[in-house]
């Protein structure tokens, strides 16, 4: 079977237009960075846990290649930490226990590691001190992120489905006809009890204070079967608007009044809008950030989306972005378009490492578990995620081939930039900061199609507030200017 966020990822390549999504051959270009542009302060940098840390959620050695920025050995190589600092953790909706001789009916096509086992197991009890409740259940994905926490990230609840005894069919993967809702009608108040009690335990018995939850994931798209991969939940928009209120209410009433939620994580740019777009403006005041998923590839109207939540006056983050080229290109095309278009204020990875050779930034067998290649894509993320730090605040550029941040407090301008197309010269132009000095600029350099990995080197230039730099076909290259002073 073909797994849907390829379907999704392939059909946005399919129908991107212009030169950054064609991979074209283009005349050599100027970048203008703009400092009297910005696009606010960046939170950072993060990754869903899931299904990966199911499986290796107890290694330290992954902790810290993923959430810090030492450098880390891994396979006898030295490699820099990818230093992200948001962990979304999934509450699982699988269980194998019987409740009054009713089981959880499993879809025949997902594999364990895809089940999460989640807390609320038998539902004549909503007392979290029962034994309607196991809070021994999930324990790799739990020590995963407490091991993030440890190494200072905040963190995100979501559900990929409610608890299979809440589901129509008792199927936590779908239902029948991936057209219709699975969520029982009298279960809404119940999922949001079970993700309100669990952010309550966070707090109170893991050290982790979930910033946000968010109850959904992807729930308006038609593909949730029970046939399907993996856990998933239809849940249509007047639905998530129930289960909203009654989070807000479930949520209060652990004492987590301060604790924000989060909505819908729909699949795609065009879909996220639709849904916000049909909340009143009740739903809309319970809803503090507003996450999307970028499985439209380089498709999509990123910025009407950007629009519509800014002038809401609500947080956006791109919460989930995967796509099956190992080599990292497609990855850094779209990240660069959701920072000219979208304008998140985060950004996160779906799986850092994934059995589907080119989703993960290190690949394992999903048959033995045992984890294995680092693809190409983890030296092209570092690039992003190394230099671009929280705090920095995100700068115009106005090209599709470049980021910029900058650090006032260090003085610090930092410029990513991905070459898709043929090999080509770009000049960042900085007249428009008071002070860029001449000198030596430090670089990275990864080459998507072989070669540099993430090497880092100073043999560029400044020069007259102007900065040009050879760039080979598919390379990613990320400058660091310092004593920059708007």
């Amino acid at each position: 079977m073909i797994n849907r966020r390829t379907v999704l990822a392939s059909a946005g390549v399919a129908a991107a237009s212009g030169a950054l999504g064609t991979g074209t051959a283009r005349a050599d270009a100027t970048i203008g960075v703009n400092p009297g542009v910005d696009y606010g302060t960046w939170e950072g940098w993060g990754t869903s846990l899931a299904w990966w840390a199911n499986v290796f959620g107890d290694r330290d050695d992954f902790a810290d290649l993923f959430f810090t920025t030492r450098t880390v050995t891994y396979n006898g190589v030295a490699m820099p930490g990818l230093g992200l600092n948001i962990a979304r953790y999934n509450l699982g909706a699988s269980s194998w226990n019987a409740v009054n001789g009713e089981r959880m009916i499993a879809s025949p096509n997902i594999p364990r590691f895809k089940q999460i086992e989640g807390f609320w197991q038998d539902w004549n009890n909503e007392d979290p001190n029962s034994t309607a409740w196991n809070w021994n259940a999930d324990a790799k994905q739990r020590a995963a992120l407490v091991k993030a926490t440890q190494r200072g990230a905040m963190s995100e609840l979501f559900a990929n489905s409610p608890m299979w005894w809440m589901c129509l069919n008792h199927n936590p993967s779908g239902a029948a006809n991936a057209a219709d809702n699975n969520l029982q009608p009298w279960n809404h108040r119940q999922h949001a009890h079970h993700l309100a009690v669990t952010a309550r335990r966070a707090r109170d018995q893991w050290g982790v204070n979930f910033r946000t939850v968010d109850p959904f994931n992807e729930p308006s798209s038609n593909y949730w079967h029970a046939n399907g991969t993996q856990e998933g939940c239809k849940i249509d928009a007047t639905t998530q608007r129930s289960v909203l209120a009654h989070l807000r209410t479930e949520l209060n009433r652990q004492g987590l009044s301060g604790t924000r939620i989060s909505a819908s994580d729909e699949t795609s740019y065009d879909l996220a809008r639709t849904t916000w777009n049909s909340f009143d403006a009740t739903t809309k005041g319970l809803v503090n950030q507003v996450n999307v998923h970028g499985y439209q590839g380089t498709g999509g109207r990123r910025d009407l989306l950007s629009n519509d939540v800014r002038a809401a006056g609500k947080v956006l983050w791109n919460s989930e972005h995967g796509d099956g080229d190992g080599s990292g290109l497609q990855t850094a095309r779209c990240l660069l378009l959701d920072f000219n278009w979208l304008h998140p204020t985060a950004w996160c990875y779906w799986q850092v490492m994934d059995p589907t050779a080119g989703w993960g930034a290190i690949k394992y067998d999903g048959s033995t578990l045992r984890a294995g290649a680092v693809e190409t894509k983890y030296y092209v993320l570092a690039q992003f995620t190394r230099h671009i730090r929280p705090g920095m605040r995100i700068l115009h550029t106005g090209s599709d081939l470049a980021v910029a941040a900058y650090d006032a407090t260090a003085r610090r301008l930092v410029v990513v930039a991905a070459n898709t197309g043929s090999a080509q010269t770009l000049t960042f132009d900085l007249t428009r900061f008071g002070q860029a000095p001449d000198g030596v600029v430090t670089r990275w350099s990864t080459a998507t199609a072989g070669g540099d990995r993430y090497v880092q080197r100073q043999d560029t230039r400044v020069g007259g507030k102007v900065l040009r730099v050879p760039f080979g076909a598919g390379q990613v290259q990320t400058f660091q200017v310092d004593g920059v002073v708007v």
